[in-house]
């Protein structure tokens, strides 16, 4: 007896212990309070463009965005935004200007189709970025969060 009353008093110490931190998983924002955070806080947006339709969208979130070193780097450097072109009536601010999903989409990609999954690396005080194009798995995609990196210090 004395067993069972000890066993559920450390019950509920076990779920908290045992609890994710938050930085042990991606948060992703939308556009628009990403991209005010990325400017504020001077750390790379990245922004994984993606639709519902897209197979290679989904796993690159099941295998590559669920590893931990890819979550450690990406909270460490990067503001990560969620952004689905094909998704209508919202609308996508960038300093002083508004637009619609495929009008940031065709500004993002410099009015080229890159496809589904294409991760954008914007570097909001450079006025610059690069784009990533495809599938990637955990290792390579820490490569070109490295590289990334590399050039947000330049």
């Amino acid at each position: 007896m004395k067993f069972i009353k000890t066993l559920l008093f450390l019950t509920p110490f076990l779920f908290v212990s045992f609890a994710p931190k938050q930085s042990d998983k991606l948060v992703w924002l939308g556009w628009n309070d990403g991209y005010e955070k990325a400017v504020k806080t001077n750390k790379i947006l990245l922004v994984d463009a993606y639709t519902d339709w897209c197979g290679w969208c989904k796993r690159m979130d099941k295998d590559t965005y669920s590893n931990a070193e890819v979550i450690k780097k990406i909270n460490e450097y990067f503001i990560p935004v969620k952004f689905n072109p094909e998704i209508k009536d919202v609308m996508y601010k960038i300093d002083d200007q508004t637009v619609t999903g495929p009008q940031l989409y065709g500004q993002l990609s410099r009015g080229e189709s890159t496809g589904y999954p294409t991760v954008y690396y914007v570097f909001t005080k450079k006025k610059s970025l690069f784009l990533d194009p495809g599938y990637k798995d955990p290792k390579a995609f820490l490569q070109v969060l490295d590289m990334a990196i590399a050039e947000s210090k330049k």
